[in-house]
C-alpha cells in the first residue's frame, strides 16, 4: 500500500481507503471481517458519516484494541432521529450524535471532524460565520477532533472552503462522469497532452477546485469514485464504455490534491478489486485510452453534469438533481443520504416550470424537464 500526505493535516493516509456506508447492510461478524481484511491490506483511513447506532457499534467493536491503526473521518451534523438518518445544524442534536459516535467507536478523539454535507453557498457562509463552526473549533481546541474537514459535492463550496483557511481537508465526489466536459466533437482530443495542459476535458470549476486545493495544501479524500457503480457497465456509463475499479481509482488519484479514494466494500473480493491498484500495470490503470475509444454518440441523451443547462429561472441546480437521480436509479433501494441530499436543495425537481430553456443549451439533447419530473417522482 502507498500512503499520501493529506494536505496540511500532515496525516499519511492509504491511497485506497474504506468508505463504510455499505457496512450498514452487514452483520457485526461480516463488518469485523471486512475491516480486518482492509487492515491486512494496509488500508488505514475510514469514513463513517452514518448515524445508524448499529453500524457505529459494529465498526467500533471491529476496531477495538487497534484504534491507533485507523485515521477516522467522523461527521458533525449527521444524526439519528426517530429511527432514521437526519442531517441537522441543531447543535444540541449534533453534540448528542457526535458523543454517540465517540462512545460507540470506543475512542476519545476523531482524527478528521467533518462538517457534514454542505452543498450550498448560503449554508456554507452561515456555518463558517456562526455557532456550528465555533462548535467544531472548540472540539479541535480540546483535542476531541484533531482536524476540521468538510464534505461537499459542490465545487464552488469546496473551493471557497479551501480558500477560507478554516477547513483543513475536503471529502469530495470525484470520477470521470462527474468531471468530464465534452467541449469538442472529437473525443480523442480529451486525451492529448496539449489538451490537458489547459485543463483537459474537466469542467473549469472542478479543474480550478483541484488546483486551489493543491495550492492551499488542502487535501482531498474521494467519495463516489465509482459513480455508484455506474461506470462499471457500458449500458449505464455516460461514455457507453465500461471502466474497471482500478481505472476509476487511477482517475481519482491523478487529480491534484487527492490523497485517498474511499471505496465501499461488501466483501473481501471488493477490497481485492480496489487494492489491486497497488500492483496494477500502467496498461491496467489506463482509463484515457478506454474513454478515447468511446463511441462518439456516448453522451447523446445522457447528462454528464457539465452545467451548460444553467441558469435555471427557478434556481434549480439541474446538474446536481440529475446526479442524484442517476445515483438513485443505480440502486434497488435509495439510500437515506441521497433522499436527504435531494430534499435539502433550495430548489429541486418540483420547482421545474417546464420552460425548457435549459434543453436549448444542453449539448447532448437531454430531456431535462422530463428528468426533473422523474426526480421528483423517484425522491417523493
Amino acid at each position: 500500500m502507498n500512503y499520501r500526505r493529506l494536505g496540511k493535516t500532515g496525516l499519511m493516509v492509504s491511497e485506497i481507503g474504506l468508505g463504510a456506508e455499505w457496512l450498514e447492510r452487514h452483520t457485526a461478524e461480516e463488518v469485523a471481517g471486512i475491516i480486518s481484511y482492509c487492515e491486512s491490506k494496509g488500508i488505514n483511513i475510514l469514513d463513517c458519516w452514518m448515524s445508524n447506532p448499529k453500524v457505529r457499534s459494529d465498526i467500533g467493536n471491529a476496531i477495538a484494541g487497534k484504534r491507533d491503526r485507523w485515521i477516522i473521518q467522523g461527521h458533525l451534523g449527521s444524526t439519528w432521529q426517530n429511527g432514521q438518518y437526519v442531517r441537522t445544524r441543531d447543535l444540541e442534536k449534533t453534540e448528542e450524535a457526535f458523543q454517540d459516535l465517540l462512545t460507540r467507536f470506543q475512542t476519545g478523539y476523531i482524527d478528521l471532524g467533518m462538517i457534514h454535507f454542505v452543498d450550498e453557498m448560503d449554508e456554507f457562509r452561515t456555518i463558517i460565520d456562526g455557532e456550528f463552526y465555533r462548535y467544531a473549533k472548540n472540539l479541535k481546541d480540546k483535542g476531541t477532533i484533531h482536524h476540521i474537514g468538510m464534505s461537499t459535492h459542490n465545487p464552488e463550496v469546496a473551493r471557497t472552503a479551501a480558500e477560507s483557511g478554516l477547513i483543513e481537508m475536503i471529502l469530495f465526489s470525484v470520477n470521470p462522469a462527474f468531471d468530464m466536459l465534452p467541449a469538442t466533437e472529437n473525443i480523442d482530443d480529451y486525451f492529448t497532452d496539449s489538451f490537458y495542459e489547459n485543463g483537459g476535458g474537466i469542467t473549469p470549476e472542478r479543474a480550478e477546485l483541484y488546483r486551489i486545493c493543491e495550492q492551499n495544501d488542502v487535501g482531498i479524500t474521494v467519495m463516489k469514485g465509482y459513480a455508484g457503480g455506474r461506470l462499471f457497465k457500458a449500458e449505464t456509463s455516460p461514455f457507453a464504455v465500461a471502466l474497471t475499479p482500478v481505472q476509476c481509482i487511477h482517475y481519482a488519484l491523478t487529480r491534484p490534491a487527492v490523497a485517498s479514494i474511499l471505496a465501499g466494500y461488501d466483501s473481501k473480493e471488493h477490497v481485492d478489486a480496489a487494492v489491486a491498484y497497488e500492483t496494477a500495470t500502467q496498461e491496467e490503470k489506463d482509463y484515457a485510452t478506454i474513454l478515447a475509444k468511446a463511441p462518439r454518440h456516448a453522451y447523446s441523451g445522457q447528462c454528464t453534469y457539465c452545467g451548460h443547462c444553467a441558469p435555471c429561472p427557478s434556481g434549480i441546480d439541474i446538474a446536481m438533481v440529475n446526479k442524484l437521480l442517476d445515483l438513485a436509479l443505480m440502486q434497488d433501494e435509495i439510500p437515506a443520504s441521497l433522499r436527504e441530499h435531494y430534499r435539502s436543495l433550495s430548489a429541486n425537481g418540483k420547482d421545474c416550470i417546464s420552460c425548457r430553456s435549459c434543453e436549448k443549451r444542453c449539448p447532448f439533447g437531454v430531456s431535462i424537464a422530463e428528468r426533473m419530473k422523474q426526480a421528483e417522482s423517484v425522491f417523493a
